[in-house]
């Protein structure tokens, strides 16, 4: 006679469809029962320290490797915390299924502030559910990764009481369930001719990669089009490398950005054309640009502006299409010299700065020295403010899925967690493939690291290799200038170049201090080595920001045009 499984057998049997042996949870007994019969299997147990952080590095996790992240948290104490990761992980439109232990009825809640443990978080994910039947915990666990895989991926959230996952599930009762497809819409052929027709009139046109663009597995596609017609891709987010940013064909967005009014057709692909891409209207854009917009999500096309092309579909479903009718035709040739020369000023600026040794190491000096040392698949995780917009400038993403940030949401701090679900997914993608763990480097600033450093005992715990860089200015660095520049006044914004490697070396990771660019490179060299975590604590200079404020070509990241942008908004949605 065949004997039951528990509900976590169960449970692990369906993470294994979904090609899962890594798992992320905060300790505690809440999901004690699934813990035990993971710990019995060849399943990665991610540790952390804060409801936030398990659920962000379940995102870091999916956003390297392409499978759905899982967080495991307790639901009634734990939901509160989890709250910032979870809308980072839904705005990001990373697949996340939370496990959330919840009460074994809706009776044993009454007087309570909710009936079923979820609706705190119900208004912010595309799915939550509680299931309160062993044997249909197969059933529900299969929906909650349908529904964090399908159509834009975002947070699926299953309630689970605890006793579930240790309880006898009956065969005879169990309810079959299966992994279902995910559906690739094909857009419209009429469409795709129409976006031919554009490009057969255009002169300077653009091509906008953003998530979408990666979730799909629109790379290939993306690089066939460029090199065949010789056009501009500026990636953005995890968009960012899908064409590799060699400043030829492929660009990071935040750099390029003010070549973007210079283009005549602008095509879209899977990018939500929020506030860092300026509502897709002017000054980012000319107002006469005719935009092509491909997005699997029909409710996202035109939301802020009129889009004179609006394809609903799969991203690499339409780039392919779009190829193949231009192979047809015989494909257009255009050149992106005219990107290099809109930017030729600016990369001026940015490689003339910060080469003063006579002061403290100026940002640039870390991604420059990154630049030099880390392999070209090196997966890069930025946070924090004017760190992360110094590193925007001169960093270059060269393979997919191989960038990181704390955007759109801009949750400070949250990149820690993100790179350790990305280490662990890198972990994973040896393990499967035999080939060599990719390097994880994450550049923060003092204060951004100051909200999750205990991320770091949870790091070497699960054993994960990753390098810390912390530009150490020893302020809120970009409220301090903002402030000296508008009130001549600190108040409130100094930090103190506190001894963040001393925390590091407090958590059992290695910790290193860096004041001068021969320290920076040799410690680099030792961290990427290194099969562990290293935070290296580098002393920056306080006064670099006070030059972004002050001169336009090197901000990165701008809110000029916010107010501008939203006063002609096409519509008055501005989710």
């Amino acid at each position: 006679m065949t004997q039951s499984p528990t509900g976590g057998e169960v449970m692990i049997e369906v993470f294994r469809q979904y090609g899962l042996r890594t798992v992320f949870c905060l300790a505690g007994a809440a999901h004690a029962p699934l813990l035990r019969d993971l710990e019995q299997t060849d399943f990665h147990i991610i540790p952390s320290r804060h409801e936030a952080s398990t659920v962000a590095a379940a995102d870091g996790f999916a956003r390297v490797t392409g499978l759905p992240g899982v967080a495991m948290i307790a639901g009634h104490q734990g939901m509160p915390n989890a709250l910032g990761g979870i809308r980072t992980a839904q705005l990001a439109c990373s697949p996340v299924v939370l496990l959330a232990s919840v009460s074994e009825s809706a009776e044993e809640s009454m007087g309570e502030e909710t009936n079923d443990g979820l609706d705190m978080v119900k208004p912010f994910v595309k799915w939550a559910r509680t299931v309160h039947d062993a044997n249909r915990l197969e059933e529900f666990l299969n929906a909650a990764f349908h529904q964090a895989l399908s159509g834009r991926p975002g947070v699926a959230v299953l309630g689970i009481p605890t006793h579930l996952e240790g309880e006898a599930v009956d065969l005879a009762k169990r309810i079959p369930s299966r992994k279902l497809p995910v559906a690739a819409p094909q857009p419209a052929g009429e469409m795709i001719a129409g976006l031919a027709d554009a490009l057969a009139k255009a002169k300077r046109p653009l091509i906008l990669a953003g998530t979408g663009a990666a979730l799909s597995g629109a790379g290939a596609a993306l690089r066939e089009l460029a090199h065949a017609c010789d056009i501009p891709v500026f990636g953005h987010a995890l968009g960012r490398g899908l064409v590799p940013e060699d400043m030829v064909h492929g660009f990071p967005w935040a750099l390029s950005q003010v070549a973007a009014q210079k283009a005549d057709l602008v095509i879209a692909v899977g990018i939500r054309l929020q506030q860092r891409i300026g509502f897709g209207m002017a000054p980012r854009f000319a107002e006469d640009a005719v935009f092509a917009q491909i997005d699997i999500d029909a409710g996202e096309i035109g939301r802020t502006r009129t889009v004179e092309l609006p394809i609903q579909g799969d991203a690499k479903a339409g780039v392919e299409m779009l190829n193949a009718e231009l192979a047809r035709r015989g494909a257009p040739s255009f050149g992106t010299g005219w990107v290099n020369d809109a930017l030729a000023e600016r990369l001026e600026r940015v490689a003339g700065l910060g080469r003063d040794n006579s002061r403290p190491l100026h940002p640039f000096a870390i991604a420059r020295t990154l630049m030099d040392k880390i392999p070209e698949d090196t997966i890069f995780v930025a946070d924090g403010a004017d760190v992360y917009n110094w590193m925007s400038a001169e960093m270059r993403m060269r393979s997919e899925r191989c960038y990181l940030d704390h955007y759109p949401l801009g949750s400070m701090g949250i990149g820690t967690p993100l790179a350790i679900g990305a280490a662990a997914g890198a972990r994973q993608q040896a393990e499967d493939s035999g080939n060599a763990r990719r390097k994880v480097v994450l550049v923060t600033g003092d204060g951004s690291f100051g909200f999750y450093p205990a991320e770091f005992n949870s790091a070497v715990i699960a054993g994960l290799e990753l390098t810390c860089i912390i530009s150490n200015d020893g302020n809120w660095g970009t409220e301090r200038n903002a402030l000296l520049t508008r009130l001549g006044t600190t108040v409130n914004c100094v930090i103190g170049q506190c001894d963040y490697h001393l925390v590091a070396q407090g958590f059992g990771a290695v910790g290193e201090k860096v004041e001068t660019a021969q320290e920076l490179a040799d410690a680099v060299d030792r961290a990427l080595a290194h099969k562990g975590a290293t935070v290296l604590n580098v002393i920056t200079d306080p006064d670099a920001g006070e030059e972004r404020k002050t001169d336009p070509r090197l901000r990165m990241v701008t809110f000029e045009d916010l107010k501008s942008s939203l006063n002609a908004h096409h519509s008055m949605d501005l989710r």
